[in-house]
């Protein structure tokens, strides 16, 4: 037993449409971009992660850059699989022998069907995973904000990634009921490239709309310590020439106010469907926030407005579900299910 544990190589996956974070020996050890650049003609992996991300949006005809998750699901299998068992190397880059016996578990949306569950699965082990488990994000959200799940407590966690807000409510360690959203941080980033076409008539990319999000993002305009103005560079629609412009928070709230008011909805309708006894729990206990997507300034300002409830962002949202993740690798049989 004890060299086949010298074999094995336990990691847990928080497999992300915007990045994907991977846990070993309870440290984060790859937190990486969900990107692969690809070279068409061959069809050969050229860079995984950050360094295909600086690719992104400047490739020629022979490089394409594959973001292989959308909505937090499979989009590009094979790609998927490539950026998996490229991630999977970044762990230990010096080559083995004899590859490791890998035990995962891999975190998924609480909303997708079990063909897309499959879909995960396989890529996993297609990327040389032996043993296989799959955890709900909201579930790996809430035992890593440090929420004792198995409490007969009710606690509301709403997440909020790259591709899918996922809104559940968790009680003895299952999740009572959820709703999943296909509107996230990936959307926030498509609403300020559009509102930056049609408002100041400047085309930028995905890269920029992102940066203007994490710079001057807003959920609300009411906010007691506000960004600075942004430098925002991108080409003139009318001349074509690259032009400067500086766009302000209260804009940026604007502009995200309809994507917002859908995860604001997403949430109503949830406590809607909460069962009396656990909606007393969460009017005392409140929501919990995690995920990139609750980093948006005032957003936990916005949402203690429409619900009258306590908020609570997380600590480090970005990785709560990825230490919940972790924490459930070593209660492999409690928090994980399996796929037959």
């Amino acid at each position: 037993m004890g060299l086949f544990s010298f074999f094995q190589k336990e990691i847990a996956i928080d497999l992300g449409t915007a990045n994907t974070i991977i846990i070993h020996n309870d440290k984060v050890v790859v937190d990486e971009p969900s990107i692969v650049a690809i070279e068409r003609k061959t069809d050969k992996i050229i860079a995984v992660g950050k360094k295909a991300l600086m690719m992104h949006g400047k490739t020629h005809e022979n490089i394409i850059t594959v973001r292989p998750l959308r909505d937090g699901v499979i989009a590009n299998f094979q790609a998927a699989e490539y950026m998996i068992r490229e991630m999977i190397k970044l762990i230990n880059p010096k080559k083995s022998l004899f590859p490791p016996n890998l035990k995962m578990v891999v975190c998924i949306p609480s909303g997708i069907t079990e063909v897309e569950e499959r879909a995960v699965r396989d890529s996993a082990e297609q990327a040389g995973a032996k043993d296989v488990r799959l955890i709900h994000e909201p579930m790996a959200a809430a035992i890593g904000i440090g929420i004792d799940v198995l409490e007969p407590n009710g606690n509301m966690i709403v997440d909020i990634g790259g591709g899918t807000s996922e809104i559940a409510v968790i009680a003895l360690g299952g999740i009572v009921n959820n709703t999943s959203i296909r509107i996230a941080g990936d959307d926030f980033t498509a609403d300020i490239v559009e509102y930056m076409r049609k408002h100041h008539n400047i085309t930028i990319g995905e890269r920029t709309g992102e940066r203007i999000k994490i710079e001057v993002g807003a959920a609300t305009t009411d906010l007691e310590t506000p960004p600075e103005d942004f430098a925002v560079h991108g080409r003139d629609m009318l001349t074509g020439i690259p032009k400067e412009i500086m766009v302000n928070y209260i804009e940026i709230a604007g502009a995200l106010d309809k994507s917002i008011s859908k995860i604001e909805a997403a949430v109503l309708n949830a406590l809607e469907n909460t069962p009396p006894e656990l909606s007393a729990d969460i009017f005392r206990t409140g929501i919990y926030l995690a995920g990139g997507g609750s980093l948006l300034r005032g957003l936990d300002q916005r949402i203690h407005l429409r619900t009258k409830l306590p908020v609570h962002v997380a600590d480090d949202p970005l990785r709560a579900v990825a230490r919940g993740t972790g924490i459930a690798l070593k209660n492999f049989e409690k928090f994980t299910f399996l796929i037959k």
